[in-house]
C-alpha cells in the first residue's frame, strides 16, 4: 500500500524525471513526503517564488526535451506559476506543473485558495487535468507527459486534490514512459517538396520550435549546405542552427535585421519546418500575407494542428522534425549568389558601432564570442538588452540559447539555475537588465542552496528601455514610470554568496569576467551601460544624436 504522493513520485521516476522544481505548499504535503525518500533520484529544487519555479521548469523542458517538472501550491501559488506555464506554452516546451487543490469534500464551494484549474489553464496549456480518484494517478500522468512531449510540445497542469494524495491505494506505479516515435514523411510529400525546391528561384529554409536533436540538426545542415539554400531561424530559435555554417543567415525576430525581411519577402519559395508562425518571425504577419502567402509555402509539423492554423501552404506535411529532415536529400539550382546574399547580411548584421556608454557592449560580445566555450548557455528575459545575446552572437552546434517567445521578463535568471542544474559543468551566461534582474533576483538563493551557480550580467541603464523608447515615440517629451532608482547590486549579490563586482569601463571587463569564470560561486557582474550624462528628462533620441555627433567629429 501507498498513497497518492508516493504514487505519484514513483511513476514520475519511472517516467525518467531527475530533478523537479517548486515552492512548498500545505496542500501537497503527501508529495513532498514522498519527495524526502527519492533523494538522488527524483530532487526537488526549493524556490523562493512559484514564477521563477515556473520559468525554471519551463526552461528545463526547453533545454533538454523531457518534461520541465514544478511543484506549487493551490490558489496564489499557481497564478504566480502561470506565466511559466504561458512561457512553456509560446516556446513549445514541454513542461507538467503539479498544483495542490483543496479536498474534493470542498469543492465548488469557493473554499481556501479554490480555482478552477480547467477553466483557467484551459486556454493557456496543452491540457488541465485533475485527479481526483488516487486509482488513476498513473493512468493520468502516463498520458500527461505523453501530451507534453508528443506534437507540438507544451505544458500540462495537473490538479492534486489534498485528500486523493492522502488516500492509500494498491495501485502499481508507472514502469516506463511510452516511446512514441515521430510522426514520418509520406514518401510523395518529401518528392514534392524536393520538387518545389528544385523549381525555385530564391528558395528559403525557416526553422523554429524545440524538439530537434542532434541527429535532425544535422541532417539538415547537410541538406541546407549540400542543396545551396540559405537557412534562417524564427524568433529566439537561433541556436538549433549552426551559425557557422556558410549557409545560416539569420533570425526572424524582434528587431529583425533589413536583410532577413528581404529574404522573406523575396524568396519565393519557403520551406518551414517545425515553425508556429509566431507574431515577431513573421514582421506582425505582414511578411507573409494571411491567408495565403505569396511566396509558395511549404509547412512541416508534428502537429497536423499548426498545418494551415494561419497560413495556407501550397503543401503541407504532417512529420516531424527530425524524421522530416532525415527523408532529404541535397537538390541543386544554382542558389549561390541567392545564399551568399543571405550570409553576407547577416554577418555584417554582426557589426554594431561602438555604444555610447561606460561599458560598450559591442566591445563586451566581441570578447565573448571569442572567450566563451562551444557549449555555452546563454539566458536572457525580456527588454532592449536582449539584442546583445540574441542578434551579435554565433551559436555553434553545442551552444544553446533560452529566451522566451512570450516576451516574459524575469525568466534569464530561473532559466539559467536550471541550466546550471541541468548542466552543472557548462557555463552558463545569463543576461539581465536591471528591470529584468529585479523580476527574480530572488532565485540568487535558489542557485546558491542548488550549487547551480551562473554568471550572470546586469547591463544597468537605470531605466526600463524598451518601455521608455516606446514611450518617447508616442509621447515625446514627457518620460513617466520609467526611471528606476536601483539597489547596488554588487551588495545584494555578495548577500546571497556569489562573487560579484561592479563594471564601470569597458577596459575592466574582460578582467572581471575571467575571475566571473574562475568563481567556484558563481558571479554577478553589475555593467554600466547607462548612456553618458543621462538624466530623467533626457530622451534616447537626444543620447543618439549626441552619440552620432561625436562619432562624425571623430
Amino acid at each position: 500500500m501507498r498513497n497518492g504522493g508516493q504514487l505519484l513520485v514513483e511513476s514520475l521516476i519511472a517516467l525518467g524525471a531527475t530533478k523537479g522544481f517548486g515552492v512548498p505548499g500545505e496542500s501537497y504535503l503527501a508529495v513532498l513526503d514522498a519527495l524526502h525518500d527519492s533523494a538522488g533520484r527524483l530532487d526537488f529544487v526549493l524556490c523562493r517564488n512559484e514564477g521563477g519555479a515556473a520559468f525554471m521548469a519551463a526552461a528545463w523542458g526547453k533545454l533538454t526535451g523531457a518534461p520541465g517538472l514544478c511543484f506549487v501550491t493551490r490558489g496564489p501559488g499557481v497564478t504566480n506559476a502561470s506565466i511559466g506555464v504561458h512561457t512553456a506554452t509560446q516556446d513549445s516546451a514541454p513542461m507538467l506543473l503539479f498544483v495542490g487543490q483543496v479536498g474534493t469534500d470542498m469543492k465548488g464551494r469557493e473554499a481556501f485558495q479554490e480555482i478552477d484549474y480547467r477553466a483557467v489553464f484551459g486556454t493557456m496549456a496543452k491540457w488541465a487535468v485533475e485527479i481526483d480518484d488516487v486509482e488513476r494517478i498513473p493512468e493520468i500522468l502516463a498520458r500527461a507527459w505523453t501530451t507534453a512531449v508528443t506534437g507540438r510540445p507544451g505544458p500540462v497542469v495537473i490538479a492534486l486534490p489534498e485528500d486523493m494524495l492522502t488516500s492509500m491505494t494498491e495501485a502499481a506505479p508507472l514502469t516506463r514512459a511510452a516511446k512514441v516515435s515521430e510522426p514520418a514523411p509520406a514518401p510523395e510529400a518529401v518528392e514534392e517538396a524536393l520538387g518545389l525546391l528544385g523549381g525555385a528561384e530564391r528558395p528559403l529554409i525557416l526553422i523554429g520550435g524545440t524538439n530537434w536533436s542532434e541527429a535532425g540538426r544535422a541532417a539538415l545542415r547537410d541538406f541546407a549546405e549540400g542543396s545551396d539554400i540559405p537557412v534562417i531561424t524564427a524568433f529566439r530559435y537561433q541556436d538549433q542552427f549552426d551559425n557557422f555554417s556558410p549557409v545560416f543567415a539569420g533570425e526572424a525576430g524582434v528587431g529583425m535585421p533589413p536583410h532577413v525581411s528581404a529574404l522573406i519577402r523575396e524568396a519565393d519559395v519557403i520551406l518551414a519546418i517545425n515553425v508556429r508562425f509566431g507574431e515577431m518571425t513573421t514582421g506582425a504577419y505582414t511578411l507573409l500575407s494571411v491567408p495565403c502567402p505569396a511566396q509558395t509555402m511549404i509547412h512541416v509539423h508534428g502537429s497536423d494542428r499548426e498545418i494551415g492554423k494561419i497560413y495556407q501552404p501550397a503543401l503541407g506535411i504532417h512529420a516531424g522534425p527530425n524524421a522530416f529532415a532525415a527523408a532529404l536529400r541535397p537538390v541543386g539550382g544554382g542558389w549561390a549568389a541567392w545564399r551568399a546574399k543571405g550570409r553576407a547580411g547577416w554577418e555584417a548584421s554582426l557589426e554594431a558601432p561602438a555604444q555610447p556608454s561606460p561599458v560598450d557592449m559591442t566591445r563586451v560580445m566581441a570578447h565573448l564570442r571569442e572567450r566563451l566555450p562551444e557549449d555555452a548557455i546563454l539566458t536572457n528575459g525580456a527588454g532592449n538588452f536582449t539584442v546583445w545575446p540574441n542578434k551579435f552572437f554565433r551559436f555553434g552546434p553545442k551552444a544553446r540559447l533560452l529566451a522566451p517567445q512570450s516576451g516574459a521578463m524575469g525568466y534569464g535568471l530561473p532559466a539559467a539555475v536550471a541550466a546550471k542544474v541541468a548542466y552543472p559543468a557548462r557555463v552558463v551566461v545569463c543576461f539581465a537588465g536591471d528591470g529584468d534582474f529585479q523580476m527574480n533576483c530572488q532565485e540568487l538563493a535558489t542557485a546558491a542552496q542548488a550549487g547551480a551557480r551562473p554568471i550572470v550580467l546586469i547591463l544597468n541603464n537605470g531605466i526600463y528601455g524598451t518601455i521608455r523608447a516606446h514611450q518617447e515615440r508616442e509621447y515625446p517629451g514627457r518620460v513617466s514610470g520609467t526611471t528606476m532608482v536601483n539597489p547596488d547590486f554588487s551588495a545584494l549579490a555578495r548577500a546571497y554568496g556569489f562573487h560579484a563586482e561592479r563594471v564601470a569601463a569597458t577596459g575592466d571587463f574582460a578582467d572581471a569576467f575571467e575571475r566571473a569564470l574562475a568563481s567556484e560561486t558563481g558571479a554577478v557582474l553589475d555593467l554600466d551601460i547607462s548612456p553618458e550624462a543621462l538624466t530623467p528628462r533626457q530622451t534616447l533620441s537626444q543620447i543618439r544624436e549626441a552619440a552620432l555627433a561625436r562619432e562624425a567629429g571623430a
